[in-house]
């Protein structure tokens, strides 16, 4: 199902599993912008598993302009337990550099918005670089709080593995 949004010619439908190919050029394109290329090693065959697979990890969003896809956002679900409401995620969120500027990352941010109030959730909550002085302004223009008091902690690769085994 395509969604109209206030922008003319810029519409926002959820991804469909023949979208595969395009997430994981979105998400190589966003790790350029991010200067970490490096760190991108998910396959199609990931993204086929665990975003349209039996048990289902995250969604997504594709925006096109004009029928052609011009940014995507990744979003899941967590949980708020000070809330007691669920609280929608979102991972990430790109727009084709030529493509910036036009509201079309603003409309998919008030799409996921809408989504989360729809389902009730208590919080809309996403990361940005700290040196993404672009998009942090950007962020707080809308209205989202920069949360300095928090650090986000990641456990992975081998140090992922040894804590698992101490189970």
């Amino acid at each position: 199902m395509t969604i109209s949004t206030k922008i003319d010619g810029f519409t926002i439908r959820h991804a469909v599993e023949s979208d595969v190919p395009l997430i994981l050029w979105f998400v190589k394109e966003l790790a350029e912008y991010e200067k970490l290329p490096h760190e991108v090693i998910a396959t199609e065959e990931d993204f086929r598993q665990y975003l349209f697979g039996e048990k289902k990890f995250a969604e997504v969003v594709i925006g096109e302009y004009c029928s052609e896809p011009v940014g995507y956002a990744l979003y899941f679900y967590n949980f708020s337990t000070f809330l007691g409401k669920p609280g929608l995620y979102l991972e990430d969120l790109y727009v084709k550099t030529e493509e910036r500027g036009k509201g079309f990352g603003k409309a998919l941010l008030a799409f996921l918005a809408k989504l989360a109030v729809d389902q009730k959730c208590g919080r809309f909550e996403w990361a940005v670089l700290d040196w993404n002085e672009p998009s942090i302004i950007f962020y707080e223009s809308l209205g989202a709080t920069l949360m300095k008091e928090w650090i986000i902690t990641r456990v992975d690769d081998d140090n992922l593995l040894k804590l698992a085994s101490q189970f």
